[in-house]
């Protein structure tokens, strides 16, 4: 059982997670209308940005961040000045909210979206993954996943690997110079997938949720479980090969992400349960971290 610390409490629901510049990043959904926040690696909170219902986070090759609006389906840049400007409006792809991103080093942006009105109970369909081009042109770079969540690129730049929440599973695609994405194939097949249309409101047919990922130098994948409450590491092919429980009872590990000095701290975001409502307000949500063995891959995010 490896040990577990508290870093930072008080929020309202925690995703996004990475590790940039020496800081911790984390988008908090409903704090003061949302907000992306940063925390040196002693939890102590250094900058603020307001934006409504932040997600997926990322920086381009320039060093300015992007940072993905759920609830407003738009992707906004934030420069030296700290102010959150409109970089896309994905609202032509993105269905029941707009979710988890990555940059890559060429400056594209890959974002995925739920695909269904998740919350008012709408019956799951699958979703786009959307490629917004360093010019802010978003084009449909792949179909029919379901609920794309965690996208991320190996250190080779060659391939780019999607959390598919609902359906238990990464999916990997081969990554053209150009941005092209083909082959795609099961990466990572952690649980039975269950047929789009068997998938009810408890999501129980679902036997892993992978949420928010990470991906160690190994190649295995670090992965909140959000239909759970552990963070699981799981090799290529899908094994489990190591399960962190919930460091609080009745919460759910919904994120994490690899980073640190040395690449081998983990960072988790711990919540209630999203099925019991969500947009309360209420500051349950925490973060917390864990050493590691196999550090952080070198690629994206």
């Amino acid at each position: 059982m490896r040990e577990v610390e508290q870093l930072h409490a008080g929020g309202t629901f925690f995703e996004g997670l990475r590790w940039h510049d020496g800081l911790w990043w984390a988008s908090d959904f409903y704090a003061d209308g949302g907000k992306v926040i940063a925390l040196d690696p002693l939890g102590n909170l250094v900058r603020e940005i307001s934006l409504e219902q932040p997600s997926g986070l990322g920086w381009l090759p320039d060093g300015d961040l992007l940072a993905v609006s759920m609830t407003q389906h738009k992707i906004f840049r934030v420069g030296t000045d700290g102010e959150p400007r409109e970089y896309a409006d994905l609202s032509e792809f993105s269905r029941g909210e707009a979710n988890d991103m990555t940059v890559d080093t060429e400056g594209r942006a890959w974002v995925g979206s739920f695909g269904y009105d998740l919350y008012a109970g709408e019956q799951a369909k699958g979703a786009v993954l959307m490629r917004v081009d360093p010019d802010g042109t978003v084009s449909a770079a792949a179909e029919d996943l379901h609920f794309p969540n965690s996208v991320l690129i190996p250190a080779d730049g060659k391939t780019l690997l999607v959390a598919e929440t609902i359906a238990a599973r990464v999916a990997a695609f081969d990554l053209a110079a150009d941005g092209t994405l083909s082959n795609r194939r099961v990466y990572a097949q952690i649980a039975p997938s269950p047929a789009l249309e068997e998938i009810d409101a408890e999501y129980t047919k679902v036997g892993f949720g992978p949420d928010g990922c990470t991906l160690d130098a190994e190649g295995c994948l670090w992965c909140g479980d959000s239909l759970g409450r552990r963070c699981a590491r799981i090799a290529p092919g899908g094994k489990i090969l190591e399960e962190i429980p919930s460091p609080k009872e009745g919460h759910m590990t919904v994120a994490a992400a690899l980073g640190g000095p040395d690449g081998r701290t983990m960072l988790m975001a711990v919540a209630p349960d999203w099925r019991l409502g969500m947009g309360s307000g209420e500051p349950l949500a925490s973060l917390w971290t864990a050493r590691v063995d196999v550090p952080h891959s070198s690629g994206r995010p």
